[in-house]
């Protein structure tokens, strides 16, 4: 799914406006009436709702709503700031629109005038600013900003947290930002909404269609993309009646060391969960028990040396190769690693360990194999390519490095960002907290060799594979909770993922 920058979602309002045709006011009111059916669904534990609505266009979009949830039924407080000059036409529209009834109350706030009141069991819509603001709020906004999220409220932000920059926050102080605790995003979820640094305005975004006309969305070209289950359903193959083993390719999956041999089992598990039709292990020899125990499906090839890995086996059998989880970073194992860089015909699965080994050794990410899949956390991210100074800034040098290097680059978080050799980037939407545990990453790793091992194109193989981890994770933390959540659940729940995926009805 498309992702577009807020001067894109600008065009996409003007080519609906000018091609269903639709009047900008009618294209406002779908937004309000998205908002309604959302906002007017939720359990009533709230007393009061309190509308704070600026002059602009997303002003507008909050007075209708307040019309809106007054003939549900809802008692609305509007609080409308009055504009040093003029409204917005469609605003002004809204404003002359609303009704006289005992339910609806509107207040006009100005420089001078008190706040009101917020208790904690008000639900408070925020609809300040829209997504093109360029320049911090000061005054009259600012100070509401601040007196909004002093209370204890339940606070639902209209396309984007007030005092958000929809992109780039860099030149943004972020003292005066709405903290949201849901966000309502028209048709598109903004760039800003990735971002580590912005979870704290931005809270739980959930994306409302407002019927943007489909030829657009179809023909407008961006580098900004996510990951839903419509895109991972269309990626997936479907199983021929007469395949067999072969027919889903051989991996090759080098982990484990003394005292980490779990990671070797785990990678292993979800390699062999993802489909690959065979999986061999290359493990220190003293872990050959451990592994023919836990994982009896995958085949083992011993290290000559007991404790890490030091040897290449001949690759020509192999399909996909994945290389990281628990191999240590000794000396034997990175002279091990670049024989392999030297040796491999197949792009790599490169994670953990293999990453700390070639951060290690400058030059040596050049002799990666082009189209390989690198999956760092942050941290290895940083230990890679050097520090940034802010999350857009990375953001933008993760784009630049995936194009440069002829690469795959996951960098994981909580919406893991996938950028690939033509400059793209694909966030994605599956995944929870009980997720940052041990083990997690070793899991993802045997899931992407998995699917390289079956043929899927690499960027392809590491969309669809972030994806189905998340998803896997997000069935096995229904199940255990957040807390309890362990790697192994996420592996044993990879097939109920892909059950799920191929389920899905466009």
């Amino acid at each position: 799914m498309k992702t577009l920058t807020t001067g894109q979602v600008r065009m996409a309002d003007e080519f609906t406006i000018s091609h269903e045709p639709v009047s900008s006011l009618d294209l406002m009111e779908r937004a309000a009436s998205g908002l309604a059916t959302y906002i007017g669904g939720l359990k009533d534990s709230f007393t009061e709702i309190k509308i704070f609505a600026g002059f602009g266009n997303n002003g507008g979009d909050g007075i209708a709503l307040a019309r809106l949830l007054s003939n549900q039924g809802k008692r609305v407080f509007l609080y409308v700031i009055t504009p040093e000059k003029n409204w917005s036409p469609d605003a002004k529209a809204n404003l002359d629109r609303l009704p006289v009834t005992e339910n609806l109350s509107v207040i006009f706030l100005k420089n001078g005038s008190l706040f009101p009141q917020i208790d904690k069991d008000d639900l408070v819509i925020d609809a300040l600013f829209g997504s093109g603001l360029t320049r911090e709020p000061s005054g009259l906004m600012a100070d509401l900003i601040d007196h909004i999220n002093q209370s204890l409220a339940q606070v639902i932000s209209v396309d984007v947290p007030s005092g958000l920059f929809g992109e780039d926050n860099r030149g943004n102080s972020r003292q005066h930002i709405i903290r949201a605790s849901e966000t309502l995003s028209f048709q598109f979820p903004k760039i800003c909404f990735f971002l580590p640094e912005n979870a704290p305005f931005t809270g739980n975004w959930k994306v409302i269609p407002i019927g943007i006309h489909p030829d657009f969305i179809r023909d407008i070209q961006t580098p900004w993309n996510y990951t839903d289950m419509r895109d991972a359903h269309g990626w997936l193959k479907r199983r021929g009646k007469f395949s067999h083993k072969g027919t889903y390719g051989h991996s090759l999956m080098i982990a484990g060391s003394t005292g980490k041999m779990g990671a070797a089992v785990l990678t292993a598990t979800a390699c062999i969960r993802s489909g690959s039709g065979l999986t061999t292990v290359l493990i220190p020899s003293d872990g050959n028990v451990i592994v023919q125990i836990a994982v009896p499906e995958a085949m083992t090839i011993l290290d000559t040396d007991p404790s890490c890995w030091t040897t290449v086996p001949d690759l020509s059998p192999y399909s996909s190769i994945g290389v990281g989880p628990g191999i240590g970073t000794g000396i034997g194992s990175w002279n091990a690693l670049e024989r392999l860089l030297g040796e491999s015909k197949v792009p790599l699965v490169l994670d953990a360990d293999a990453l700390n080994l070639i951060s290690c050794h400058p030059g040596s990410l050049q002799r990666v194999p082009k189209n390989s899949i690198l999956t760092p956390h942050p941290g290895e991210f940083k230990r890679l390519f050097g520090e940034d100074p802010d999350d857009y800034s990375r953001l933008m040098r993760l784009k630049e490095l995936a194009e440069v290097n002829g690469l795959v680059i996951v960098l994981k978080g909580a919406n893991t960002a996938v950028a690939g050799q033509d400059g793209s980037v694909w966030f994605n939407t599956t995944g929870n907290p009980g997720m940052a545990t041990g083990g997690s990453g070793d899991v993802l790793t045997g899931l992407i060799t998995g699917l390289v091992a079956q043929g899927y194109e690499p960027y392809t193989a590491a969309r669809l594979g972030v994806y189905v981890h998340g998803l896997a994770g997000d069935i096995a933390s229904a199940e255990v909770g957040l807390e309890a959540l362990k790697a192994g659940d996420i592996a044993n729940s990879i097939g109920k993922a892909f059950m799920r995926i191929h389920n899905y009805s466009i």
